[in-house]
């Protein structure tokens, strides 16, 4: 079983194990003996987002992966797909993106992609784990000098303007951009304006510490209220290394990563561009969803939560659309992971297609009432093992039947366990939701 690596790589405490510097300078020579026992030459490419533990992780990764033998690039702070991107294009035998996505400050990770631009296998993932306690120890005190070349940043920038010169001049557009204080700061602003929308931003000053503080997708508010006070067509939301991107339409309102697939399948469908009727979501996609789909011909297959999930049953079915509830979406044909930049521009493309208000393109899709709580544990026991948490599960279950569902797991990046369930009556699925919790914070409360 896999320790340091969760649904979406390496994250912890910055400076804290398994983030220390031993443990980051033993993990880039591990790579580097990993991709030459694969056969691939030990070329890396590395990107980070805005955090002020960036620097300090960049440059002792780079350290690890020269003293090993390897070569390192450095393409700055920059999106987390880009790396994806990149790597393929600049044919790099693996990528590595520093940070935390959607998380705090003070926490940090490490995710690394395969050539191919996909999240490295878990066996690969168990490997590095292997090697890395024993290549750890001492950290050179001369720290790697990095100088970020900012070709990269500039290809990247390329190819979303590209995405969105082929469908053509977008109608003038006013939209609100909330970059999170993070990697999408310097990006998403100057793209969305060099295509000739009316772009306001807010939030793209970072210093370090701001970067997802009461802003990006996990905190839309501020970005909803200036949405109605300029009179946006669009609100977009994204989160600290802008993998992922919300909506608020011209009302106000916030739409999640199932508005999102409702409205691109829809469109997609009309222009023959879905190359299978199925489109790919996660355990946490509203009924809603399944349902509007349903009414459209086309069927939602479900998968574990993480995108990797997705993107591996997206391959297996040959589906080029799918995503996660929480603002993921993986436009296959373009990119084999989430890119909120990329989805902003696939949003516009249709609001300017079709001439229509967000709020109008989102009717079709009603949402069954859905909770989500998270509850802080201890540690990460196996449900199954305790009884009384099993038995309630069991019992919330029977009382859904087919009228609801629900969906008790642990967050693959943070000490949380999390309860989502929906139904028809949002004071019935409460009720139901504070049970399971209270059973799990009884026996694995923090």
């Amino acid at each position: 079983m896999k320790q340091l690596f969760g649904t979406d790589g390496i994250r912890a405490v910055a400076g804290i194990y398994p983030l220390d510097p031993p443990s980051i300078y033993a993990l880039g020579s591990a790579l580097v003996d990993l991709l030459r026992d694969e056969g691939f030459p030990p070329k890396i490419l590395i990107g980070r987002d805005t955090r002020e533990s960036g620097g300090w992780m960049e440059r002792t990764l780079i350290r690890g992966i020269r003293d090993g033998g390897g070569r390192a690039a450095a393409a700055g702070v920059i999106p987390t797909s880009s790396i994806s991107y990149l790597t393929q294009t600049h044919l790099f035998s693996a990528g590595i993106v520093i940070s935390a996505s959607h998380n705090p400050f003070q926490d940090n990770g490490i995710k690394i992609f395969s050539s191919a631009g996909l999240k490295i296998s878990d066996d690969w993932e168990k490997r590095l784990e292997k090697a890395i306690p024993r290549l750890g120890g001492a950290v050179p005190e001369k720290m790697a000098r990095v100088r970020a070349d900012g070709r990269y940043l500039d290809d990247y920038k390329k190819f979303l303007k590209g995405r969105l010169a082929q469908a053509g001049r977008p109608k003038r557009l006013k939209v609100v951009l909330d970059c999170a204080n993070g990697a999408s700061s310097a990006v998403a602003p100057e793209v969305l304006n060099e295509l000739g929308f009316h772009v306001v931003a807010i939030h793209r000053a970072p210093d370090g510490k701001n970067i997802n503080a009461g802003c990006g997708s996990l905190h839309p508010q501020s970005l909803a209220r200036t949405v109605v006070e300029v009179k946006a067509d669009i609100g977009i939301a994204y989160d600290g290394d802008a993998d992922r991107a919300i909506w608020i339409d011209e009302k106000g309102r916030v739409l999640n990563g199932d508005h999102t697939l409702f409205v691109i399948a829809r469109y997609m469908k009309e222009k023959r561009r879905l190359k299978s009727g199925s489109i790919v979501a996660t355990t946490m996609s509203n009924m809603g969803l399944e349902l509007a789909l349903q009414k459209m011909g086309l069927t939602l297959v479900r998968t574990k939560v993480g995108d990797k999930y997705v993107l591996d049953k997206m391959l297996e079915i040959r589906s080029n659309l799918g995503g996660e509830r929480s603002g993921h979406t993986i436009f296959l044909d373009e990119c084999p992971t989430g890119d909120g930049i990329l989805t902003s521009l696939k949003m516009l493309e249709v609001l300017a297609a079709k001439n229509s208000a967000l709020s109008r393109l989102t009717r079709g899709l009603v949402e069954f009432p859905q909770l989500l709580l998270n509850i802080p544990v201890r540690e990460k026991v196996d449900f199954q093992e305790i009884p009384e948490i099993t038995a309630v599960i069991a019992k919330v279950g029977k009382l859904l039947k087919d009228r609801g569902r629900l969906d008790v797991r642990y967050s693959g990046t943070e000490p949380l366990a999390r309860v989502m369930i929906e139904g028809e009556d949002l004071n019935l699925i409460q009720s139901y939701a504070q049970e399971i919790a209270e059973a799990i914070s009884k026996n694995l409360g923090s």
